[in-house]
């Protein structure tokens, strides 16, 4: 076999290349629009495509289809009368050679959402490129195009046919009635190609009208349409063949349909038989197919009309290439380091390619049925916020319609902004941490834009599957403000018998989902105290801005705002449990309606009285020490009241997540800090799978905290290096000034996918890496928009502080070039902002601090706070110019 070779970048745009790509079976790679047209192609062209769980054009596929099935996008080629060639590789006669020396030369290029892979048989004198990818318009179509060029010096007579098959119905028949959803099929062959139209969605819980069609349509690179069509699959392959060696192809059959055929009932497969063609020496073919999802009544032949030619192909390609290089230009990095700017790219693009697909529809993404988590809407709003900021506001405000008023939240996202549905089959389940995201999101947003106003904006509330009406049956609303207080309030009151939030269903960590009474997540209590006293600033800056004395919260509230008005035990959990319990009793009968004025004084009083209380609280009885010495916060304890973390008789426990949130939500001071980090080295770092670990080996089946411990250690949330919370950990120690050992996690992250050979990622972050060093579930993972945060606002340093800019690099000398510049291209005030730091006496990151600022070459005055320098907005939104640029000297 030959070798796979490693990634390399081509350009300047994050396309790459990679030799013999082919002969890694779990590769894969996206190809979408922002009309949700999803695909997935691997080298061999094996993969699916789809609008969502019930319009598959393509056979759903997971992981190890990729490999197992027989199902893909081909196109074969007869020459000379005997020789049978599949561009794709995929034909017996290539596979048996495989091993026997013979085979052919492959390479991939890919770039921002396209993909080509080309295939050279030397034996036959053949070289075909294959560029596949889906316009950047509202059409529901991929577009394939396949070149075909004599390398020999005699002419080749070749017998052209296209093949895909066509599933034409929803991911769940794959084995739910199959075959009986099949004689729901109406085929028809037109002019360009084959079109399915199942009579029906088939559906146990019930049957309903289809009106989506799917089609397989192609052209010669003039747009000559096929000479026939093989539409049946069953006879396409023949009683003897497969779709890797189909008698239609093998044996030249000329038992083809003409356009205007219509067959019910059958296995589909759109084969589109072209004339037969003698190809000169050193000359080239091109074929174009569109493989099309239509949900509406659609001409197939005007879009035969529209995409298949040479012609229309190469402009489609050229749009699509300006428009993902456009979209993505608006964050990009200039650092020392060229390869590691040009990986950022794919970074940034994977938080796109999260709202396109959501976390399904990709071969490792085998789980749910579309659509995004309630944790994920808000986390890939904060690489929204520093992409495309314009729609934030209004996709944050709908948002906030999906909170409950017990401070719990809708958990099925519909596909509208805003569009909220009950849970899944009316099973209720709560995770602790999602009340503390949109603080974090709303708060990022507030910074970016000083729109303070935006937390006195009224919303609903989500009950039952609609909105929360009172006791006179009105849709009742509350301000964003009294959203963040029923979500971190009910929370901050409902503690385990350690004085903890209780774990409830889990946390971030879905595997902790198996300790729903007696367990307790000490790594959120931390978060949600950060939060408690980050509200309290956004209250203060808001009294300030607005000259605000007081504001309306709903009666009830008043329970949990203890105190205003009565004496307060946070030490005590009897006393917590009580007033959570009073204020269920009060909802349960129906929120009244009534509202209140609270003074904003002491409103802010008692949000820094339960964060302060948090801290202390966890720094008193949550920092261990194990008998070796080590310090680190305990994480958790199982629903058997049992601290997770620290001593065991099966050896030290430790987990990240129960280090980054004390550590990010300040709980931690600077030298617990550093005993975090030293204890992290020394438990948790494995530079064989990439960074940290998310835990060490418990080496025990713990059904009372969660199903990850049945995972084989080293897996997914098992130890594996997870790289979600690895960029968090990232991040905390950036945000507390560990930028030495900040960097370390990422440039850890970043090396071992970089290294091809072991992790088998194309660029970007996966998801995890397993106990073999592989990169795992690529692309759809919401540690590329934490990692896209940390690069702006904590390495680079451009964030928001109410609206005014702040600089405040933490850029170590590797990041600088020669000349002592790095640079970052964001948007802010929207503004495209070009920021170049100068640190012409390549100083160290400790050593440094922020001493001229210029725009468009005039300096500007700033506020030095703490080295860092704080920029008024206005000199960035009321500058003429659409795009500024900035020097920033550093010493």
């Amino acid at each position: 076999m030959k070798k796979l070779d490693k990634w390399k970048f081509i350009g300047e745009n994050g396309e790459f290349k990679v030799e013999n790509a082919d002969q890694s079976k779990y590769l894969y790679f996206p190809l979408a629009n922002e009309a949700e047209m999803m695909s997935a192609i691997t080298p061999r062209l094996h993969g699916d495509i789809k609008t969502g769980q019930n319009t598959f054009a393509m056979r759903p596929v997971s992981l190890e289809d990729l490999h197992n099935t027989k199902s893909a996008r081909n196109f074969w080629l007869k020459v000379n009368g005997q020789n049978i060639w599949s561009v794709s590789g995929n034909s017996a006669a290539q596979f048996a050679k495989q091993f026997s020396g013979e085979e052919e030369d492959v390479e991939l290029e890919a770039g921002l959402l396209w993909h080509k892979i080309t295939r050279t048989n030397e034996n036959l004198n053949l070289k075909a490129e294959i560029t596949n990818f889906v316009p950047t318009n509202s059409d529901t179509v991929e577009l394939m195009q396949v070149k075909v060029k004599n390398t020999g010096d005699e002419p080749l007579k070749i017998e052209p046919t296209a093949a895909v098959p066509i599933y034409g119905r929803s991911a769940d028949n794959l084995r739910d009635h199959r075959h009986v959803t099949s004689l729901l099929h109406r085929t028809k062959t037109l002019e360009n190609g084959v079109v399915v139209k199942p009579t029906l969605s088939f559906d146990e819980r019930g049957h309903k009208q289809n009106e989506v069609s799917y089609a397989v349509l192609g052209a010669e690179a003039d747009g000559k349409a096929p000479v026939g069509f093989f539409p049946v699959l069953e006879d396409y392959i023949g009683d003897g063949g497969s779709l890797e060696w189909p008698e239609a192809v093998v044996l030249s059959s000329d038992d083809y349909l003409k356009a205007g055929t219509e067959i019910d009932g059958y296995e589909t497969v759109g084969a589109l038989k072209f004339e037969e063609i003698t190809l000169k020496a050193g000359a080239e073919a091109a074929y174009v197919i569109a493989i099309s999802i239509a949900e509406e009544e659609v001409d197939f032949d005007k879009l035969a009309a529209k995409y298949c030619s040479q012609e229309k192909f190469e402009k489609y390609l050229t749009e699509n290439k300006e428009f993902w290089q456009q979209k993505l230009s608006v964050v990009d990095f200039n650092s020392a380091d060229r390869e590691f700017d040009q990986w950022m790219k794919w970074v940034t693009l994977q938080p796109i390619l999260r709202r396109i697909y959501g976390c399904s529809f990709l071969p490792s993404h085998d789980y749910g049925r579309g659509g995004r988590g309630w944790r994920d809407l808000w986390q890939d709003c904060l690489a929204l916020l520093l992409m495309e900021p314009e729609p934030v506001s209004d996709l944050l405000y709908n948002n906030f319609s999906g909170v409950r008023i017990d401070g719990s939240n809708a958990t099925i996202i519909g596909s509208e902004p805003g569009e909220f549905k009950a849970d899944r089959n009316n099973i209720k389940r709560v995770w602790m941490d999602h009340g503390a995201w949109p603080l974090i999101t709303t708060k990022l947003y507030i910074d970016q834009s000083g729109d303070l106003d935006f937390l006195l904006k009224e919303q609903s509330y989500f009950e039952e599957g609609s909105e929360l009406k009172d006791q006179n049956d009105e849709i009742y609303q509350g301000t964003v403000i009294e959203h963040f207080l029923v979500q971190h309030l009910t929370h901050f009151f409902d503690v385990g018998e350690h004085n903890n939030f209780l774990l409830k269903n889990g946390d971030w960590n879905d595997g902790l989902d198996m300790a729903e009474n007696r367990g307790e997540s000490v790594a959120f209590t931390a978060l949600y105290g950060s939060n408690l006293l980050e509200l309290a600033e956004l209250l203060k800056a808001l009294a300030a801005e607005k000259d605000l004395e007081k504001i309306e919260l709903a009666e009830e509230l008043s329970i949990l705002l203890d105190t205003i008005e009565r004496d307060f035990n946070y030490g005590s959990v009897d006393y917590k449990r009580k007033v959570l319990s009073d204020y269920r009793r009060t909802c349960s009968q129906g929120i009244s309606g009534r509202k209140i004025e609270v003074d904003l004084t002491e409103l802010i009083s008692d949000l820094e009285s339960k964060g302060q209380s948090i801290f202390e609280h966890l720094n008193q009885n949550e920092w261990i020490e194990t008998e070796a010495g080590d310090k680190f916060y305990n994480g958790y304890y199982d629903d058997d009241g049992q601290r997770l973390e620290g001593d065991h008789p099966k050896g030290i426990r430790m987990t990240l997540t129960g280090q980054v949130f004390p550590v990010m939500a300040g709980v931690a001071d600077e030298e617990q800090i550093q005993q975090v980090v030293d204890s992290a080295d020394k438990y948790l770092k494995d530079l064989s799978v990439g960074g940290y670990r998310l835990n060490t080996d418990f080496k025990e089946l713990k059904t009372n905290l969660g199903r990850l411990f049945g995972f084989a250690y080293g897996h997914k949330e098992n130890g594996a290096m997870f790289s979600h919370m690895a960029v968090m950990y990232s991040n905390a120690l950036y945000k507390q000034g560990f930028a030495e050992a900040g960097h370390k996690v990422i440039d850890y992250i970043y090396q071992h996918c970089k290294d091809f050979d072991t992790s088998r990622t194309y660029p970007g972050i996966p998801e995890y890496i397993n106990q073999r060093g592989r990169g795992m579930y690529p692309y759809l993972t919401g540690s590329a928009s934490w990692l896209l945060l940390t690069e702006v606002t904590q390495i680079f340093g451009v964030r928001g502080e109410l609206g005014n800019l702040v600089l405040d690099p933490k850029l170590l000398k590797s990041h600088f070039d020669a000349q002592g510049k790095a640079a970052i291209k964001t948007i802010f005030a929207d503004k495209l902002l070009n920021i170049t730091y100068l640190n012409s006496n390549q100083l160290k990151v400790d050593d440094y601090q922020v001493q001229e600022v210029k725009i468009n070459g005039q300096t500007v005055n700033f506020e030095n706070k703490a080295g860092a320098a704080v920029v008024e907005r206005s000199l960035i939104s009321e500058n003429a110019e659409e795009e500024l640029k900035l020097e920033v000297v550093l010493n």
